[in-house]
C-alpha cells in the first residue's frame, strides 16, 4: 500500500476516534475535498511525482492538529502527527521536514514562499468557488459558534465572508486564477445579493420606527407574552392537581361505600365506625375544596360607555364584553387596536386578575392538600387505635 494511501486512511480513522463532532467544518470532508482540488491544479501544472506525494500528504495532515487541540496552533500540531506518522514509515528527516513546511503554509495569513505552498494555499480556499460554498461557510459558521463562542448575525456574516473573499484573499497558481477566480466571483455576488435583501427591509424598519412609540419594543411584547403563558400554565397544573384529588378521594369513598359500610352494622366492627367516618369525611371535604379550587368565577361587570372612553374597561376579557353589542365592540376594539398604551394598559389588568385568580385557586388547592394529608394519617391512626383495642 502507498503512503498516500495509508495516510488517508490513518487520518480517516483519526478523525473517527479523536475529532469532536462540534467541527462541522474542519473535518474528513473537508480535507479529502482540498486534496482533490489539489490533484485537479497538479492535473493541470508541471510537478513532480516526488512532490505531488508532497503535496497531498501534506493536505491529508493539514487539518489533523483539530483533534487535539483548538483553531489556534493546529498546524503545529498538525506537523507532530505526521511527524510521528512518517517516521513509523521510515521517511527520511529531509522528507518530513519538506512535509511540515508545506503544513505550516496553510496558516491563515501565511504567504506561499514556492510553487507548491501557493498549491497547497489554492486547494485549501478552493471551497470559494465551489457551487455549495454556502453550505461550507455556514458550516464553519456552526463550528465557530460552539468551539470559540463567536457568533454572528446573517448580515454580519455576510459582510465578513463578502470582505474576505474581495480584499483579503486571493488565488496564487495560473489554474487556480483562470478556473476558480470566476467562481468565486460569482459567490461573492450572492453574498452581496443577500445583503441588499437584508438591509432593505432594515431600512424600511428604521424609517417605521421613528413614527413608533419607543414602547413598543419587541421586548416589551415578549414580556407579556412569556408571563401571560405562565399564568396559563399555573392554572392548568393547579387543575391537574386538583384533579388528581378529585380522582383518588372518588375512589375512596367508593371503596368505604361498598366495602366498609356495609360490615358496620354488625357489633363485632362497631370499632371500625369512627375510623370509617374520619376516613368518609377526610375523603368529602377533600372533593369540596377541589371543585372549588377548579370552580370557575367570572366576574360580570356592569359599564358605560364613558367608562370604555375612559380606559377603565378590559375589553380583552370576555366577562366583560360579553353582554356588549357586537357593533358597539368592534368599535371599541378597533379603537383599542390604534392605541398602544391602551392594549398593554388593557393586558396589564388581564394579568393582574389572572394573578388574583391564581392566588385564589393555589390557596384552595393547598387546604385541599393539607384536609387530605391530615384526614389520612387521622384515618390511619383510628383504624391503628380501633384494631389495637379488639
Amino acid at each position: 500500500m502507498s503512503v498516500l494511501n495509508k495516510a488517508k486512511d490513518y487520518v480517516e480513522n483519526l478523525f473517527k476516534d479523536k475529532l469532536s463532532s462540534v467541527y462541522f467544518y474542519h473535518n474528513f470532508i473537508h480535507t479529502t475535498y482540498a486534496v482533490n482540488k489539489a490533484e485537479e491544479i497538479i492535473n493541470h501544472s508541471e510537478v513532480s511525482e516526488a512532490d505531488r506525494e508532497k503535496i497531498l500528504l501534506a493536505l491529508w495532515f493539514h487539518d489533523v492538529g483539530f483533534t487535539d487541540c483548538n483553531a489556534e496552533g493546529h498546524e503545529k500540531k498538525g506537523v507532530e502527527i505526521v511527524t510521528e506518522f512518517l517516521l513509523h514509515e521510515n521517511a527520511s528527516r529531509e522528507y518530513i521536514d519538506e512535509v511540515s513546511k508545506l503544513i505550516l503554509s496553510t496558516e491563515k495569513y501565511h504567504q506561499p514562499q514556492n510553487f507548491l505552498e501557493q498549491i497547497m494555499k489554492d486547494a485549501d480556499f478552493s471551497h470559494f468557488a465551489s457551487p455549495f460554498y454556502n453550505d461550507s461557510a455556514e458550516a464553519l459558521r456552526k463550528e465557530w459558534e460552539l468551539t470559540g463562542g463567536m457568533c454572528f448575525s446573517n448580515d454580519e456574516w455576510n459582510v465578513m465572508n463578502v470582505d474576505f473573499l474581495k480584499n483579503k484573499h486571493k488565488y496564487f497558481t495560473d489554474y487556480a486564477k483562470e478556473n476558480w477566480e470566476p467562481l468565486k466571483l460569482k459567490n461573492v455576488k450572492k453574498l452581496e445579493k443577500k445583503i441588499d435583501k437584508e438591509e432593505k427591509p432594515k431600512k424600511e424598519n428604521s424609517d417605521s420606527k421613528k413614527d413608533k412609540d419607543p414602547k413598543s419594543d419587541r421586548s416589551v411584547d415578549t414580556l407579556f407574552r412569556v408571563t401571560l403563558n405562565n399564568h396559563t400554565r399555573l392554572s392548568d397544573i393547579a387543575d391537574s392537581k386538583a384533579n388528581i384529588l378529585l380522582s383518588v378521594n372518588a375512589i375512596i369513598i367508593s371503596v368505604c361505600l361498598s366495602v366498609l359500610v356495609p360490615k358496620l352494622d354488625t357489633p363485632k366492627n362497631a370499632h371500625l365506625i369512627i375510623p370509617t367516618f374520619f376516613l368518609l369525611i377526610s375523603s368529602v371535604l377533600t372533593i369540596i375544596f377541589a371543585i372549588l379550587s377548579t370552580k370557575p368565577n367570572v366576574t360580570k361587570t356592569t359599564f358605560t360607555n364613558k367608562d370604555i372612553e375612559d380606559r377603565k374597561v378590559n375589553l380583552l376579557f370576555f366577562g366583560n364584553f360579553h353582554q356588549m353589542k357586537f357593533e358597539h365592540y368592534l368599535d371599541s376594539m378597533h379603537d383599542l387596536i390604534k392605541d398602544r398604551d391602551y392594549i398593554y394598559d388593557s393586558m396589564v389588568k388581564d394579568l393582574y386578575f389572572l394573578g388574583k385568580v391564581l392566588d385564589r385557586k393555589y390557596k384552595l388547592l393547598s387546604t385541599t392538600y393539607t384536609i387530605f394529608m391530615a384526614g389520612i394519617i387521622i384515618s390511619v391512626l383510628s383504624f391503628a387505635y380501633a384494631f389495637l383495642k379488639l
